[in-house]
């Protein structure tokens, strides 16, 4: 497999994806928690549109994942300690299976489920239920505590990776966050 050359920043692509899934994930996390109480107005069409977007952050993080894998990224600050390194990686690798996980198992979820709402994807097109998963009162129930307890751990990765980031900029002042920025080059003084 061919790797693009790394430089100080994020590709393009790579800083779009990363803002576009953030802010869907964060939209997902707060509807999420949001869209089981009994006064959200619109219940069923914020459950529709939770697992519209469900679904499209697994597909744009799927897409994220091989542009990843094909794109090296740029390297981090050489005075960073080896520990922060390895919470850095790890953190991110976690990213990524939650990315993928969390709308699978909300998917699983509704596949289980025994009423008999379909899922219209952003009111078009139906999402058809997993192979292999059964109606089930015991398995939706199994898949929807993954799924919450997934939300809980997604909430304290967000926070963890946004302190970092955070720590980074202002404490470390190692332009770290500048990487995942969409400037790309400092502004040219005006010419005389």
């Amino acid at each position: 497999m061919a790797m693009a050359a790394a430089s100080d920043r994020y590709t393009r692509v790579a800083v779009a994806l990363h803002w576009l899934i953030a802010l869907m994930v964060i939209g997902l996390i707060v509807f999420g928690l949001l869209m089981t109480k009994e006064w959200m107005p619109n219940r069923f069409a914020v459950y529709q549109l939770h697992k519209s977007f469900g679904i499209a952050v697994l597909v744009l993080s799927l897409g994220r994942l091989v542009w990843r894998l094909r794109h090296r990224p740029p390297p981090l600050p050489t005075a960073m300690p080896v520990w922060q390194i390895r919470i850095s990686h790890a953190t991110h690798w976690l990213f990524y299976g939650l990315l993928v996980a969390m709308p699978l198992l909300g998917w699983a979820m509704v596949s289980a489920s025994t009423l008999p709402v379909p899922t219209l994807l952003f009111w078009l097109v139906p999402l058809p239920d997993l192979p292999g998963i059964g109606e089930s009162e015991a398995a939706e129930a199994f898949f929807k505590d993954l799924h919450e307890i997934g939300a809980y751990l997604f909430i304290a990765l967000i926070a963890l990776h946004i302190g970092a980031a955070l720590k980074h900029q202002f404490v470390d002042r190692d332009g770290l966050l500048r990487r995942m920025s969409w400037r790309r080059s400092p502004a040219k003084a005006p010419r005389p």
